[in-house]
């Protein structure tokens, strides 16, 4: 899977995360995923069809990530994920696949998008269509993780 792909899903993340919850985050390293379990407990995932690839993106936080996002977002913190939180979920997959595609049409890529599906719970798994690779980047926050995964069919 070509990077200059990857990057652009990575990059929007952490702007968003930047500048919509005033959250530092650290970049982990890329690895390549084996299984289809979620990393997270609440994952966004949105199906990409273009001219020449099709893939899809899941966005899976942490319980401690997702309160935290939501709290610095909204001004209060959850007990635990509930509707609310889910949402939030598949707002920031919606607005980082907005900020990934503007940086991808600047490469000359095109991509559909299909609205977000929200799945959650412990131990909940993420069925990337398709045979291809996925690859997972970790952004870590002060309470949590953030799971990019990016499936794409070259």
């Amino acid at each position: 899977m070509n990077v200059e792909i990857i990057n652009p899903f990575v990059e929007s993340l952490i702007a968003v995360i930047r500048t919509m919850a005033q959250l530092d985050a650290t970049l982990g390293r890329a690895s390549l995923k084996i299984s289809t379990q979620a990393p997270g407990i609440v994952t966004g995932f949105i199906q990409l069809s273009g001219l020449t690839q099709r893939g899809s993106l899941a966005i899976s936080f942490t319980q401690g990530a997702i309160l935290l996002v939501f709290e610095k977002m909204l001004g209060e913190r959850p007990d635990e994920i509930d509707e609310s939180t889910l949402d939030l979920a598949g707002e920031i997959t919606n607005m980082v696949c907005g900020g990934a595609k503007q940086r991808l049409s600047a490469k000359n890529y095109v991509f559909e998008l299909t609205q977000p599906i929200i799945l959650s719970g412990i131990g909940h798994t993420i069925s990337h269509p398709g045979p291809n690779a996925v690859i997972t980047v970790p952004i870590t926050l002060s309470e949590g993780i953030i799971f990019i995964e990016v499936s794409l069919d070259r």
